[in-house]
């Protein structure tokens, strides 16, 4: 058998290696390297199993079966041998074997075999309730629910989801219940029962929100903007749509990418904007070709019939071989072509709300149409009274699969699915307390013997008792003496901790009291707000020091039409790190009013030479390397000039979207390696709409989340990036809540400052 797998491992892993998806998928690759050491255990299992998933993430459907179905085989072939393991072994193989009938049933699914589907997930279930796994069994339901959703039975559908919900939150699976949420969101949708769809994405957005779940959060996104577009609400619509495919495209997410070009689409469809719709249509139909999705092809197919439709003069797509010059006749003869392939694999595949819409666009086709078009069954060229009625025919096999699907007592039977689920989640909790009652009742019984055993414990044991109670009176008067004595010299202990814990209270407040006032001379040395708002009116300043002083500083200066600003960062934080910063804002404010330095890097050089100086006087018995981090910036109002010098720290600067970061002089303000070395002076011209941030490093440095990691400043970049369009004071408070989330209930490691100024 491992020979056998060996071969299968070799012949499929060169196949993979030299196509393109593999180059782009680290996971792949671990994958891969684990599976050859050709090991036959669970592990194997697990990692085969997992390379299905990741094949299916990229849309290679045969190259994941061929995984799956290799998995399958190795579960099946241990668990024949399975004499010599134990309860646990053999478990972790029918687990296995659970994963691979349940991946196989996705790949069906995404070729919209949905027969060969449910089956494969029904195997799954039946192996997940024979373990009582809780879990697999929840996944399962949900499963089977998009089934049915995809054949229009919404009733069955629901029913499953509402089943995997109640284990989902019996279990506490915050994930699953997320997703069943959704999918429910999802029937409430296709219902045309809006606000009770936007209320089950809401619920399930916010718990994978909470998770940092991107899939789900994706999915949920992408389901709100379906609701938007189906109420008209275009711009909300498309807003939810491209927050979708930014997530989709991160990850990967090819079937994802796939639904949202579909979407988008659609709106510029209701938009009556034809050229957008076509072209996000033929993306779509690429890219479900790729992933042999037939659900999608036979969508998209539809939609670009439908388009030719209303619009018979757009260009005639190249790629079909037919004229591309405009004009009426070839769009209705385009459309007619796109929506019978449209229909033939709807019908094929069983998707009946997918085929109602595909009869009612070639009821459409025939009533708009003022050219003969072919009949679908002889070919023949149609008179127009033909095509009236062929019009007619399809517009009632529209309304008689609409009918079917949205008939009154599916509605019904919805309500009372949602009923039921209520319901059994109010018995089951009244079944919980009736249970506690009975354990209660039980309880207090046994109390009651055991009472009675234990009266006539003690009517045995009194004479016992008595005589040992005259014992222990005489020794109870000796050892009385003996504790007033010990009493007497514990409260002159007490008197003495009492002293000292008084001293050390009023110790600790003297301590407090000068901290606070070395915090208001700190404060009183930062560039006061208003002096801020005048020169600069639209900025931000994030000021968050570790402890009650900080030492991180901010300091602006304004001479003409050049406004002077600087953020630093001085070595330590707490009292040492304000001393620092108290001979930074000093000599800055020396430098700049008494020796009327203008350019950045003659200050920085300047301010160098003093600070080396302040901390390092002349007969010091230990040299001293304090100094600072710092940036500081010169702008021109009138030209839009940004001249700067940095040390050791960068700054950015957010254009049209664009972040970019300008590298500093790897050197600081003190005395280290180099320190005579001059630091450099550049200019840059800024645009109308910039935005300028300059921070210090404690944001980065912060550890939290749920690994206790530093944020680091990729993510702080994003952030700055995705926000840098909002009011700058909400900017600041966007920011300040991440830093809260991200650290959570551990220590601030460092001071904090982001300054951000719009142009």
């Amino acid at each position: 058998m491992r020979k056998i797998l060996f071969i299968i491992i070799f012949i499929s892993t060169f196949y993979i290696l030299n196509s393109p998806c593999f180059t782009q998928n680290k996971n792949i690759d671990s994958l891969l390297k684990l599976v050859s050491i050709n090991k036959a255990d669970t592990n194997q299992i697990n990692h085969l199993n997992k390379l299905c998933v990741e094949f299916i993430n990229v849309g290679l459907y045969d190259t994941a079966l061929y995984y799956c179905n290799s998995a399958l085989q190795l579960a099946q072939q241990l668990l024949k041998v399975s004499s010599d393991k134990n309860d646990e072994e053999i478990r972790a193989i029918k687990k296995g074997i659970a994963n691979s009938y349940n991946q196989i049933g996705v790949v069906h699914f995404y070729k919209a075999d949905y027969l060969k589907t449910a089956e494969y997930w029904l195997n799954a279930l039946k192996i997940d309730e024979e373990l009582k796994d809780k879990n697999g069994i929840a996944k399962r339901l949900g499963n089977l629910g998009i089934i049915y959703v995809n054949q229009g039975d919404y009733p069955k559908a629901l029913d499953y989801y509402f089943k995997a919900l109640k284990i989902a939150e019996e279990i506490g699976d915050k994930k699953g219940i997320a997703s069943d949420l959704g999918h429910i969101g999802i029937v409430y949708k296709e219902q045309k029962e809006y606000p009770k769809a936007l209320e089950y994405y809401i619920k399930a957005l916010k718990i994978d929100e909470e998770l940092r779940n991107k899939n789900g959060i994706e999915r949920h996104l992408g389901n709100i903007g379906i609701v938007y577009n189906e109420q008209g609400d275009y711009p909300k619509a498309l807003n939810y749509y491209f927050m979708a495919l930014d997530i989709a495209e991160e990850l990967g997410d090819k079937n994802g990418i796939s639904t949202l070009f579909s979407n988008i689409g659609n709106v510029y469809i209701a938009q009556k904007d034809y050229h957008k719709a076509l072209e996000y249509n033929f993306k779509t139909l690429k890219m479900a070709k790729e992933l042999g999705n037939k659900n999608r092809i036979a969508i998209c197919l539809g939609n670009i019939g439908s388009l030719y439709t209303k619009a018979p003069l757009l260009p005639a797509p190249s790629a079909e071989g037919l004229n591309s010059i405009p004009s009426v006749g070839l769009g209705w003869a385009i459309a007619y072509t796109y929506i019978y392939r449209a229909l033939a694999i709807s019908d094929s595949i069983g998707a009946r709300a997918i085929s109602k819409n595909h009869y009612e666009m070639l009821s459409n086709l025939y009533e708009k149409s003022n050219i003969p078009l072919r009949d679908s069954i002889g070919g023949k060229l149609l008179t127009m009274e033909e095509m009236r009625l062929k019009a007619m025919y399809y517009y009632k096999r529209s309304i008689a699969i609409r009918d079917a699907l949205f008939s009154e007592e599916n509605k019904k039977q919805l309500v009372r699915k949602e009923m039921n689920f209520e319901f059994d989640k109010k018995e089951g909790l009244a079944k919980v307390q009736q249970e506690k009652k009975d354990a209660i009742a039980m309880a207090e019984s046994k109390k009651q013997q055991m009472f009675l055993w234990f009266i006539l414990a003690i009517a045995i044991a009194i004479a016992a008792i008595a005589a040992i109670i005259y014992r222990s009176l005489s020794m109870t008067k000796k050892q009385k003496q003996i504790i007033e004595i010990q009493k007497k010299h514990v409260e002159v202990q007490n008197e003495e901790i009492t002293k000292q814990k008084k001293l050390v209270e009023e110790k600790n407040h003297e301590i407090s009291s000068s901290i606070s006032y070395a915090k208001r001379i700190q404060r009183s040395f930062l560039t006061a707000p208003s002096i801020i708002k005048r020169h600069l009116p639209e900025h931000f300043i994030l000021f968050k020091p570790r402890d009650v002083v900080s030492g991180d500083f901010y300091w602006m200066h304004q001479q003409d039409d050049y406004t002077y600003f600087c953020v630093a960062d001085c070595t330590g934080h707490g009292i040492p790190g304000a001393f620092m910063s108290l001979i930074g804002m000093g000599i800055l404010n020396e430098i700049v009013y008494s020796k009327n330095i203008l350019n950045t890097n003659d200050i920085l050089n300047e301010l160098r030479r003093i600070v080396i100086l302040a901390v390092n006087p002349e007969d010091a018995v230990e040299e001293s390397k304090d100094g600072m981090d710092l940036v500081y910036l010169r702008i021109h109002h009138p030209t839009k000039e940004l001249q700067y010098s940095a040390a050791n720290n960068s700054f950015y600067v957010c254009r049209k979207g664009e972040l970019k970061e300008y590298k500093p002089d790897k050197m600081p303000v003190g005395k280290f390696g180099e320190y005579e070395k001059p630091f450099t002076q550049h200019t840059i011209t800024l645009e109308d709409d910039d935005v300028i941030y300059a921070i210090t490093d404690g944001f980065a440095d912060q550890f939290g989340g749920p690994k206790g990691k530093k944020f680091k400043y990729k993510q702080l970049e994003d952030i700055l990036v995705t926000n840098a369009n909002r009011p700058m004071q909400q900017q600041s408070e966007i920011l300040n809540a991440r830093f809260n989330e991200w650290k959570g209930d551990l220590e601030q490691v460092d001071d904090v400052t982001i300054i951000g100024i719009r142009i």
